[in-house]
């Protein structure tokens, strides 16, 4: 059996009660094991996260895609993470790198089941993209919920890859994917100046110049600024690197880190990886990792 990662995110973060229904849907499918979730009300957002074979994963995603549907009004919804959809994007993730093509697979299955029977737009992002113009997902959301209520049924460009060209009244739309593993971290600043969040953004980022491999944002939160940053290969921009080009910014504008946060899970590699810099210690490996060790010995018992 072959098992890959979803990484649902739904646009609901203030309201526990719908989580715990989304989560339940996840978790009562047979096959799947559900390993975080994590809500954050300044985003109003949840992210889930959850492994399976192929088909439970799909059948699970479904379940969760219908569930926040039928709780989720994107008409009423208002927080700093751009969206678009009530479910806004499922990313299927490979555990081995060599397994992509079932995650793709997964993918295009999964949208076609949500277009024809949940009549939610979907459109297919990263590795399981049909049109290159869509890998980006800040590409695909662009406009957000209610920009895209306006252009879908007008514009070409903006046709969903299955469902209707039209947004669905409520739920808006799904982007799904598939993508290798990612590194949600957030900066939160001591200031209130967004423009200085937008500006570290924009530095920072590979679009603009910036470090390889990083997607970043300004967000205002309720107490301060945020720069949002997804480490799309975090052997290429470590964490440290990352949270260093924030901070130094920062500071060269007389702002201080108030505190970072990782949304969702962390590869073991990018925390040993991070030990290692921090400590100067080279060798310091997954192999000297206590939990890590008792893991493979588990595991190879069992085969």
């Amino acid at each position: 059996m072959t098992l890959i990662e979803c990484v649902p995110n739904f646009s609901e973060g203030r309201r526990p009660e719908v989580i715990d229904e989304i989560v339940a849907a996840i978790a009562g499918t047979p096959g799947v094991t559900l390993l975080d979730r994590q809500s954050d009300a300044h985003h109003n957002r949840s992210v889930v996260t959850f492994v399976g074979d192929s088909l439970a994963a799909q059948k699970a995603a479904f379940a969760a895609i219908a569930t926040a549907a039928r709780l989720i009004d994107l008409n009423h919804h208002e927080g700093a993470h751009p969206r678009f959809g009530a479910t806004d994007v499922v990313p299927f993730v490979p555990i081995r790198a060599d397994d992509m093509a079932i995650c793709v697979a997964a993918a295009h299955a999964l949208g076609a089941r949500v277009g024809a029977e949940l009549a939610i737009p979907v459109y297919y992002y990263e590795d399981a993209v049909r049109r290159p113009e869509r890998r980006n997902l800040a590409d695909v959301r662009r406009g957000e919920f209610e920009g895209l209520r306006e252009a879908i049924g007008r514009d070409p460009q903006r046709a969903p890859d299955e469902g209707p060209a039209a947004v669905h009244p409520q739920a808006g739309a799904v982007a799904i994917g598939a993508r290798q593993a990612l590194i949600a971290y957030n900066v939160n600043l001591d200031s209130t100046d967004l423009e200085l969040a937008r500006r570290i953004a924009g530095e920072i980022r590979e679009r603009d110049g910036g470090l390889p491999c990083l997607k970043a944002m300004g967000l205002a939160l309720d107490d301060g600024v945020q720069v949002s940053m997804n480490l799309t290969d975090y052997r290429r921009t470590s964490l440290r690197a990352a949270f260093e080009a924030v901070r130094s910014r920062a500071a060269a504008a007389g702002a201080d880190v108030r505190e970072s946060e990782v949304v969702g899970l962390l590869p073991e590699d990018a925390v040993t990886a991070l030990a290692r810099e921090v400590l100067r210690a080279p060798r310091l490996t997954r192999a000297l990792v206590l939990d890590a060790k008792i893991l493979d010995g588990i595991l190879a018992a069992e085969e």
